[in-house]
């Protein structure tokens, strides 16, 4: 069977209702992506954090995967598929994706604040001065802008030996993800999904749809392979 890497970012779950920080009306219009995405928001403003999650949270209880995340674990029964998802919902999972990175970290999931412990939540709030079993603050199992991304050297690896690469949703424009594409073999295809114009290499096909229309394209382009 041959391997496919699927990156996705904020596009893949747009249809299912989740606001995206960079599109008209999206978050970045609510936030200071600052205070409320990276270390030193954490550090200044604990409280308006931890509001933030606990908000994202609770959405994940109103919404479902849609029919790109459908088609993408559909994938598996043909190919060997691996998800690198810049997205922290669990959209993927739920479709039923049984091999996803996530290379931002998990909403679904709660950690102390050397990440070394780590906690299922699901999509209940954290308290204001809850702590973890070390006595350190209980914070977002999310990476945030100033921290490494752990996952990115698996991410990479998993690029690097794909017969089949997939690009849903995102410019990839945000480092380090946005490097993962360097890894990919010379001859590999490469399709991106978008509806955005994207300035990409020449050797990538690029399908300007939605997630699930450009998905079902790119299926039955694969499925015409096999």
């Amino acid at each position: 069977m041959k391997q496919i890497a699927i990156l996705t970012g904020a596009g893949m779950s747009a249809e299912s209702g989740i606001s995206t920080f960079r599109d008209s009306n999206g978050l970045w219009e609510q936030y200071d992506v600052m205070k409320v995405a990276s270390i030193e928001g954490w550090y200044d403003n604990p409280d308006l954090v931890q509001q933030f999650y606990n908000d994202r949270r609770a959405q994940l209880d109103t919404v479902e995967p849609n029919e790109g995340h459908t088609i993408i674990a559909g994938l598996e029964r043909d190919f060997r598929v691996t998800v690198v998802t810049q997205n922290v919902d669990n959209l993927h999972e739920r479709a039923g994706s049984s091999n996803v990175i996530h290379l931002h970290g998990e909403l679904t999931k709660a950690c102390n604040e050397s990440k070394t412990q780590i906690y299922d939540i699901g999509t209940r709030p954290i308290r204001s001065g809850e702590k973890a079993d070390d006595g350190s603050p209980l914070r977002p199992f999310i990476v945030w802008f100033g921290e490494a991304v752990p996952l990115i050297t698996k991410a990479a690896e998993v690029v690097s030996e794909a017969d089949i690469i997939i690009i849903v949703g995102t410019s990839m424009q945000v480092y380090p993800a946005a490097g993962l594409l360097h890894y990919a073999r010379p001859g590999v295809p490469v399709y991106l999904v978008d509806p955005a114009e994207v300035n990409v290499s020449s050797n990538v096909e690029v399908i300007r749809e939605k997630a699930s229309k450009g998905l079902a394209i790119v299926r039955d382009k694969l499925t015409n392979t096999i």
